[in-house]
C-alpha cells in the first residue's frame, strides 16, 4: 500500500460500554449513555440485562442507551443466560447475579467453558456469594443463587485476568459490609482496573486505593444515574496507529483519544515510538508517523502485561521490523477467545517469521530478507487475530483473512474503516 495520511474516528470502547451498562443498571435512577458500541459482546450484555429485569431504551442509529437502574437488585432468570464468548459480560454478570433475588445460570459457547473462572468464584464465595459449578470445577457454566453479598475483606494473588477484579469492584458498594481487596503481588493489566475505578468515580462510587495499589476499600453505598459519553476503543485504535507506523511515509491520527483517556491502551503509541515511529499525544487525539526516510521499524523487548490486548498488533509489526522482538508478561493470552500465544506462533510462522513461546513471553524474528510469504490467515473465531493480521495485508501483498466476520465481536465495520485508509493515499505524482 502507498503512503497515506488519514484522520479516523472509531466506535466506542467495548470495555467502557460494558462497564457503563452494568454500573448504570446497578445505579438508582436513569442513566443516558452516548457513543455506545453495538457489537456482539455489548449486545450480549444488553440482552442479559434485559432478562435480569433492567429497562433499556436503545437507539442504535444514534449510539444511545438509556438505562433505568434498580439500585443493586436484579430479577432471577429461570432460563440460562447464554453469553457466547463474551468474557467481560460473563465475569461481570457472575458477580452481579450474586445480587439477584434468586438463582441464575450463566453459560456460553464451548470455548467459554474452557476459560477459567475460579479466581472470581473463590473470592465471591468468601464474600458470601453462593456460586456452583455445573460441570468442570473452576470453569463455566455456573449457577449463581443470588440473595446478596455479605462483603468483607479478600486477599488476591496475581490473577489471570483483571476482569475478575473489576467484577468484584463494581458490586463492592452493594456488599452489606463493604469490600476490601488486598493484593499480594502485582495487579494483572492494572490499567483496566484503573479504568474501572475511573468509571465508578463518574457514577459517584467512592473507592479508596491504598499506597502502591496494595488494597482498595469500598464502603457500602448506592450510586446514582448519570449521563456518560463512551470513549472510542483504544484497543481497536492500535490497528490504525500501527498502519500509520508500518506503511512508509504514512501519518495516521485517531480522534477522540489522547492523554486524557482512561484506557491504558492509548499508550501503545509509545511502544511504536520505541520501534522508531513518531507519536504525538494531544488531549483528545493521537498521531503516529512512520519512521523517516523510508526506514524500517526496529525490533524491541517490551513488557505488555499492562496492555495485553495490544500484543497481537505488536506481533504483526514485528514481521516488518529489523531485529528480534520480544513481548513479555502476556501469559494470560492463553485464556482469551483462543490461545493467542499459540495462534500467533502458527500464523506468524506461515508468513515467514521464526517464533518461539518461552513461558509468558513471545519471541519473534522477522522473515529472512524481509520477505513476507503470501498466505491465508486463520482467525480462530478471534476478532483480534483478524484485525491485527489485516494490518499485515496493508504492508505486504498476498495476505488474506479467513472468517473476517469474527470482527463483529467488537468492531463490526472494521474492514470498511480500514479500507478508508486506501482512500487517503497521498498523491505522489
Amino acid at each position: 500500500m502507498d503512503a497515506f495520511r488519514a484522520t479516523v474516528s472509531l466506535p466506542g470502547s467495548k470495555s467502557l460500554t460494558n462497564r457503563a451498562l452494568l454500573l448504570a443498571a446497578l445505579a438508582e435512577g436513569d442513566s443516558t449513555l452516548t457513543g455506545v458500541l453495538f457489537s456482539d459482546d455489548t449486545r450480549v450484555m444488553l440482552n442479559a440485562l434485559r432478562k435480569l429485569g433492567i429497562k433499556l431504551e436503545v437507539n442504535e442509529d444514534l449510539c444511545i442507551v438509556r438505562v433505568s437502574g434498580r439500585g443493586g437488585t436484579f430479577d432471577a432468570q429461570p432460563e440460562p443466560l447464554h453469553l457466547g464468548n463474551a468474557g467481560t459480560a460473563y465475569r461481570f454478570l457472575t458477580a452481579a447475579c450474586c445480587l439477584a433475588d434468586g438463582p441464575t445460570t450463566l453459560d456460553g459457547i464451548p470455548r467459554m467453558r474452557e476459560r477459567p473462572i475460579g479466581q472470581l468464584v473463590d473470592p465471591l464465595r468468601e464474600l458470601g456469594g453462593q456460586v456452583e459449578y455445573l460441570d468442570k470445577e473452576g470453569y463455566p457454566p455456573l449457577r449463581v443463587l443470588g440473595g446478596g453479598l455479605r462483603g468483607g475483606e479478600v486477599t488476591l494473588q496475581p490473577t489471570l485476568s483483571s476482569q475478575y477484579i473489576s467484577a468484584l469492584l463494581q458490586v463492592g458498594g452493594y456488599c452489606a459490609e463493604g469490600l476490601t481487596l488486598h493484593f499480594e503481588g502485582p495487579v494483572t493489566s492494572r490499567p483496566y482496573v484503573e479504568m474501572t475505578l475511573a468509571l465508578m468515580e463518574r457514577f459517584a462510587v467512592e473507592a479508596q486505593v491504598g499506597p502502591n495499589f496494595t488494597r482498595i476499600d469500598i464502603a457500602p453505598q448506592k450510586f446514582g444515574g448519570i449521563g456518560y459519553a463512551v470513549e472510542p476503543d483504544a484497543s481497536n485504535a492500535t490497528y490504525f496507529l500501527a498502519a500509520g507506523a508500518v506503511v512508509p511515509g504514512s501519518v495516521c491520527t485517531v480522534e477522540g483519544l489522547g492523554f486524557h483517556s482512561v484506557q491504558g491502551d492509548v499508550w501503545f503509541a509509545e511502544v511504536l515510538q520505541q520501534m522508531g515511529a513518531s507519536a504525538v499525544y494531544e488531549p483528545d487525539s493521537i498521531t503516529v508517523m512512520a519512521p523517516p526516510n523510508g526506514e524500517r521499524l526496529r525490533g524491541i523487548d517490551v513488557d505488555l502485561n499492562a496492555m495485553p490486548d495490544t500484543a497481537q498488533t505488536l506481533a504483526v509489526l514485528a514481521l516488518f521490523a529489523d531485529g528480534q522482538t520480544t513481548m513479555r508478561g502476556i501469559g494470560n493470552l492463553r485464556v482469551k477467545e483462543t490461545d493467542r500465544l499459540e495462534a500467533l506462533r502458527v500464523e506468524l510462522t506461515k508468513l515467514g517469521a521464526t517464533v518461539a513461546i518461552d513461558g509468558d513471553s513471545l519471541i519473534i524474528d522477522p522473515p529472512v530478507d524481509s520477505r513476507i510469504t503470501p498466505t491465508a490467515i486463520d482467525t480462530y473465531d478471534d476478532h483480534r487475530m483478524a484485525m491485527s493480521f489485516a494490518v499485515a495485508g496493508l504492508a505486504a501483498p498476498g495476505v488474506t483473512i479467513n472468517d473476517p466476520g469474527c470482527v463483529n465481536k467488537t468492531f463490526p465495520d472494521f474492514f470498511d474503516r480500514l479500507n478508508d485508509l486506501r482512500k487517503a493515499v497521498v498523491d505522489s505524482s
